[in-house]
Formats: C-alpha cells, sequence, structure tokens
C-alpha cells in the first residue's frame, strides 16, 4: 500500500539536496554573471570619462586598459560557466571519471573543426597583449573574402572576436583569427595629406605662399589649434600633368581627427585660392594616413 511513497520521498530527499544545490550553483553563476557585466561597464565607463572629453582623444593606455577589462570579463565568465557545469554534473550523480574516455574521443572530434576558434582566440590574446588597437580605435580591418577593406570604430574586443562600427552605423563583428592586416588610423598621431590640384599656368611660388597662410591660419585658431600637433606643412609640388599640377600640404593632427582636419583644409583652401582668382580643378583630395611613431614630436 505504501510502495509508491518510497519514489516520491526519494525524490523529496533529492530535491532538498542535490536539486537545492543545483538551482543554488545555476543562480549563483546568472547573478555572477550579471555581476561582473555591471562592474566591467562601470570600470570602463570610470576609464572613458577619465580619459576622454570633449575633442580630447582617449589615451593610448585608457584604450588598453579598456579592451584588458573586456577581454577579463568574457574569460571570467566562461571560468563560471565552466565551473558550474562541472558542478550540476557532479550533482546529477553523473561520475566524471565515466565520461573521460568519451570526451576525449568527443574532444578530438571537436579538435578539427574547433581549429578556428582556437586561432580566433591565440589571434585575440596577441592582440590585446601587443596593443595593436582597442577600444574606440578607428581601425581598417583586412578580412580575406571581402572587396574592400573594413572601416570603422571598435566597440569591443574579446579573445574571440572584434566589434567595429562602420561611418554608415552598421556593426561589424570579425573572428580575430580571419584579420590578416589591421591598419590602426587613431595610434598616437595621425596625418592628413591633402593635394592641391592647380593650374599649369599659375605661379606656384605665389600658391605655395597662401597655403602656408592658410596652414597658419588654422593653427593660430583655438578650435583647431587643439587638433592640430604642428601648422601644416607644404611639401611643394606632388606632380606634374599636361594641364595641371597638385601641391602637397600634410598636417599632424592628434589621433582619429585626420579625417576632420582634411575636410576644414579643403574648404579653406578651396575659397582662398578662388578668392584669390586661382581656379581650383573639383578633384581636391584628402589621403588620411596613419604615423608608427611612438607619440607627437
Amino acid at each position: 500500500m505504501y510502495e509508491g511513497l518510497a519514489p516520491l520521498t526519494d525524490a523529496g530527499l533529492w530535491a532538498r539536496s542535490s536539486g537545492l544545490e543545483i538551482v543554488l550553483y545555476v543562480t549563483g553563476a546568472v547573478l555572477l554573471t550579471r555581476f561582473v557585466t555591471w562592474l566591467s561597464r562601470r570600470i570602463t565607463g570610470r576609464i572613458d570619462a577619465e580619459s576622454s572629453g570633449g575633442d580630447t582623444v582617449v589615451t593610448e593606455d585608457a584604450k588598453h586598459r579598456h579592451a584588458v577589462i573586456q577581454v577579463v570579463a568574457w574569460a571570467f565568465l566562461v571560468l563560471v560557466y565552466s565551473v558550474t557545469a562541472v558542478l550540476v554534473l557532479q550533482r546529477l550523480g553523473i561520475p566524471l571519471s565515466g565520461i573521460v574516455a568519451p570526451a576525449t574521443v568527443l574532444g578530438v572530434a571537436l579538435g578539427f573543426g574547433a581549429q578556428r576558434i582556437v586561432q580566433d582566440i591565440l589571434a585575440g590574446f596577441f592582440v590585446v597583449t601587443e596593443r595593436q588597437y582597442g577600444f574606440g580605435d578607428l581601425v581598417r580591418l583586412n578580412v580575406p573574402g571581402t572587396i574592400t577593406p573594413l572601416t570603422g570604430t571598435v566597440e569591443e574586443v574579446t579573445l574571440r572576436m572584434t566589434r567595429i562600427r562602420t561611418i554608415n552605423g552598421e556593426v561589424v563583428t570579425t573572428p580575430n583569427g580571419q584579420i590578416i592586416q589591421v591598419v590602426n588610423l587613431s595610434r598616437d598621431w595621425a596625418r592628413a595629406v591633402v593635394d592641391v590640384p592647380i593650374p599649369a599656368t599659375a605661379d606656384v611660388t605665389r600658391v605655395s605662399a597662401l597655403l602656408v597662410d592658410v596652414g597658419n591660419e588654422m593653427y593660430r585658431e583655438d578650435e583647431r589649434h587643439n587638433l592640430l600637433l604642428d601648422p601644416p606643412t607644404v611639401m611643394g609640388v606632388e606632380s606634374l600633368d599636361i594641364d595641371q599640377l597638385k601641391i602637397r600640404v600634410v598636417a599632424r593632427t592628434l589621433p582619429g581627427k585626420q579625417f576632420d582636419i582634411g575636410r576644414m583644409l579643403r574648404a579653406r583652401i578651396t575659397s582662398t585660392l578662388r578668392r584669390e582668382g586661382i581656379n581650383v580643378p573639383a578633384d581636391v583630395n584628402t589621403v588620411p594616413a596613419t604615423a608608427t611613431a611612438a607619440g607627437p614630436s
């Protein structure tokens, strides 16, 4: 008459012991995940607030600390979930020694398919340790299979992937192992290069003097002075064509500001030359380029 109560009693005892422990483990993992996520966002937010503001560019140390915080948080959460899974299996009565052999076979099988994941993690490790780029950097990524490089601002870096936001607002996630080349457009300092086409009959000396005046005027302005490391330099005639020649102007800027300075220079140069009666063709080009120096000199 009471034979059916034994299984119910055993289930109740299991629910009050192992079952309760499983619930506590899972709940603890979820709460710890939320806490680590909140803490990492709090720390990275404080780093950004202390190192940036207005036109001031985030320092390289701040970018590196931001990337390290993201990687550490990601690795810690992976560890938490792995430990929780092991503890849950133990409470379910599944002997870990019994699954070693099947796990070994499964690990070998997965190893062939997980080579790319291991490659991504190793590549991400070197991205962080070598400080190739970090949160907030403007980068250009060359990825196999893409016709044009991916250019955007880094929003997240983990050991497995890099997420950037393009100028069109698109979010692009790229596995670190698939990135074959990185061009950092906001490392230490940058350079805006403007090639100014003028008619072949124009006075080169006079045009060069006007370009020098434009550069010095921009450098003296308070808003532009904070973006320029030194006055723009007129490098001279860059190329000769049948009906026109090009004079190159180079400006060293703060990281990531080369595009803004390039647009300002083009507008100033065009209006100045036209005001002086010098016809400017419509192909004034700005060629931004990064510098590899350790910092402004």
